[in-house]
């Protein structure tokens, strides 16, 4: 199953590398939307993402607007606190898009407020403001890969004899 990941003015280069390992790991496709809060070329964005970005498929663009236009009919789901919906209670498909919002704001309520039938939570404490973002992203997309049996993806290891 592929997965669309879209981060929307990502803020921490250490966040957005992390994603981009979780990324390559699954086989999903990061987009970002402009403007980042970092330079691709920044020494913590390369670190967190190691040796993964040769395995990584990264699109950019300069709008959230450039990036529906793309994505046509695909599913959209955007990952909020001010969601009703369960992460774990929706369906994903083959080719969906799930968006986040940069860190210190989230997703902009207009968007929102236009696609909260699609808007999707992580559960937590009512005294956080949140999770982390790369932390979230892992939480949703595995939940995705989860639903289609982890499709595509090594689901054993084996030891190397001594």
């Amino acid at each position: 199953m592929q997965i669309n990941i879209v981060l929307i003015e990502p803020e921490i280069p250490q966040n957005t590398g992390n994603i981009v390992r979780t990324c390559a790991a699954t086989g999903s496709k990061l987009h970002l939307i402009k403007p980042l809060g970092f330079e691709i070329s920044d020494k913590y964005l390369k670190r967190a993402g190691l040796d993964y970005w040769q395995y990584a498929e990264i699109k950019y663009y300069d709008s959230f607007k450039e990036l529906t236009d793309i994505a046509g009919k695909s599913k959209l789901f955007f990952a909020s606190t001010k969601a009703q919906k369960v992460y774990s209670d929706v369906s994903y498909s083959d080719g969906c898009y799930i968006v986040f919002g940069k860190e210190t704001k989230g997703i902009d309520e207009k968007i929102l407020k236009d696609n909260y039938s699609n808007c999707i939570r992580i559960p937590m404490q009512s005294t956080s403001r949140s999770l982390n973002l790369s932390n979230s992203v892992a939480v949703v997309l595995y939940e995705a890969l989860r639903q289609s049996g982890f499709t595509n993806l090594e689901k054993a290891g084996k030891l190397t004899q001594y």
